[in-house]
């Protein structure tokens, strides 16, 4: 469940901290005190985009804290396949905004938005307050009842998704392949003509590298000559250092019976004085070898531009022109036996169509099976809420081809009234019906995924007298097993409060701040007085706000 929330610098609040109970947690307030702010900074911290226009005016920062109890073993499961752990029994999920980045973390570990995002899915659902228009759209129907299967169907709807990728595979090589027997002969006489380049070639893997060694030490022949002749000039001949260097040694030898010391230099220098002869010997042999040979430039010249021709042709190395050759040589063959490979491929497509045929076909008969009891429990959902006689159905048509979800259509029927025949959902329903057919449908799979807080955010829009009573009866029934917290402009709901947050907004230092603070019982009263009489509060307001709190904590002891 959500412990606290923990709220600074974030639109119009500047810092504020609430504890939420256990049971039915109801947020009021004046129209524009701030209570979206609530619902937004939830969001901000399990990982929703952060709008620069949600930083306070003038803060360097916002910050979002929500703590968690986690003590449900499947959800310790499921957030450990995210590297996730509660550090005793606790999650703590944080969001910090700047002007320019915002950062995520869980525990004191920064982790991506779709991270949060995913933990958050285990542990909190908030019901948006236009959410329930999504049941306007078809798709949104079947996603539901693919979640309330979710235990028995995501098994084989991953197999069904690989069979339908398997199956579009065959069949784009099946239409390519159409394609190209069009042109058959004219492909295959250009595709041979390409094989053959290639391999008239003869290339070797890494010869381009050797070759262009040769060639730039060719290409620079004269300029490698001229300073290897200057080179030996300077070191060899006339006047060279290794004249002057044996002049040196003899001066040196004539006198080393004077100083011992002299000895060593004397070493020294006749080392030196090997080494250049050495290195002499060696470039003159250098020198007499390195001819340039005209011939040989050209013949290297020739190769590089043929092998850089079929590199730049066919994938921009040796490598890739190689492996271009074998697609083509499997192309070439394919279409030698044109008819062959298309009654090959035509094998494999039935046999991957019958594979997604069955798949297909095992989804649909679990969606059906998950529909009936799915529609039953929405049904006696609505009637709790109103619905006085409802019926409510799924009916399923067939898609025309297959898809990546199978071959299901579904849609949600319901009659309200008796002796109405069943209608699509999106068509007969008002906007107050679509919130309580939601509020049904959330409760329910609430159940099935052992999620522990719900969020409704004005979930009473559109609603009002004996309905709203009916509403808030429920949300106190949801309330025994769940942590709820729902932003409320109904008394009847606020009144079966297990903890009545007020949010509210004043004029502090002339800069406008909202705030939140748990009420009272006597507080709680006051505030259903507000709600119930509007601008001007009488005692008679006041006396029915006491008899709606009384009848609340009466239906409270009769439902628990």
């Amino acid at each position: 469940m959500l412990v606290s929330l923990h709220v600074k610098n974030l639109a119009l609040m500047e810092e504020a901290e609430v504890e939420f109970g256990n049971g039915l947690n109801i947020l009021s307030g004046e129209t524009g005190a701030g209570k979206s702010i609530i619902i937004g900074s939830i969001n901000l911290a399990l990982g929703e985009k952060a709008p620069k226009e949600m930083l306070r005016e003038h803060a360097e920062y916002a910050l979002v804290e929500l703590i968690f109890r986690v003590e449900n073993e499947e959800q310790k499961k499921l957030l450990a396949e995210l590297d996730i752990y509660p550090e005793n029994d606790e999650i703590i999920m944080s969001r910090k905004i700047t002007a320019s980045r915002s950062i995520g973390k869980i525990n004191s570990e920064t982790v991506s938005a779709s991270c949060m995002k995913k933990a958050a899915s285990y542990l909190i659902d908030i019901h948006g307050q236009h959410e329930h228009q999504s049941l306007l759209h078809k798709k949104k129907h079947l996603e539901i009842l693919d979640e309330y299967g979710k235990d028995q169907l995501e098994g084989k709807k991953k197999a069904l998704k690989q069979k339908y990728q398997e199956y579009q595979e065959i069949l784009e090589e099946k239409q390519q392949a159409l394609s190209e027997g069009e042109g058959r002969e004219r492909e295959l006489s250009f595709l041979e003509y390409e094989i053959q380049e290639i391999e008239s070639a003869g290339l070797i893997p890494g010869e381009d590298e050797e070759l262009e060694i040769s060639y730039r030490k060719m290409a620079n022949n004269r300029k490698i000559m001229e300073a290897a002749g200057a080179a030996y000039e300077m070191t060899g001949g006339s006047g060279s250092a290794t004249e002057q260097l044996g002049r040196a040694l003899r001066e040196l030898q004539t006198v080393t019976d004077f100083d011992p010391k002299l000895e060593g230099m004397c070493s020294q220098l006749e080392e030196v004085d090997s080494l250049l002869n050495d290195f002499n010997r060696e470039l003159s042999g250098y020198i007499s070898e390195e001819e340039f040979e005209e011939e040989a430039f050209f013949e290297v010249e020739k190769r590089l531009d043929e092998v850089n021709r079929l590199k730049d042709k066919f994938g921009g190395s040796i490598e890739a022109v190689l492996q271009a050759k074998e697609e083509k040589q499997k192309k070439c063959s394919r279409l030698k036996d044109y008819e062959e490979y298309l009654e090959k491929l035509e094998q494999r497509l039935k046999k991957a169509e019958a594979a997604l045929q069955k798949v297909s076909s095992e989804v649909s008969k679990i969606r059906k099976r998950y529909a009936k009891k799915l529609t039953k429990q929405i049904q006696r959902g609505l009637v709790d809420l109103n619905f006085l006689d409802v019926n409510f159905t799924m009916e399923f048509q067939e898609t025309k081809g297959y898809t990546a979800n199978g071959q299901d259509e579904a849609e949600f029927l319901i009659s309200t009234n008796p002796g109405e025949p069943l209608k699509p959902l999106g068509k007969v329903a008002s906007g107050g019906e679509l919130s309580r057919v939601m509020l049904a449908i959330k409760t329910i799979l609430a159940e099935s995924d052992q999620i522990e807080t719900l969020i409704f955010d004005e979930i009473d829009a559109g609603i009002s007298g004996r309905t709203a009573q009916m509403v808030a009866e429920k949300m106190n029934v949801i309330g025994r097993s769940h942590q709820v917290i729902c932003i409320t402009h109904l008394p009847q709901i606020a009144a079966m409060a297990d903890y009545h947050f007020l949010i509210s907004k004043n004029v502090v230092n002339n800069v406008t701040v909202s705030s939140i603070c748990l009420l009272e019982e006597d507080e709680s009263v006051t505030e259903l007085g507000r709600m119930l009489g509007g601008v001007k509060i009488t005692d008679t307001v006041m006396e029915s706000a006491r008899e709606m709190k009384e009848l609340a904590v009466t239906v409270k002891k009769s439902q628990s």
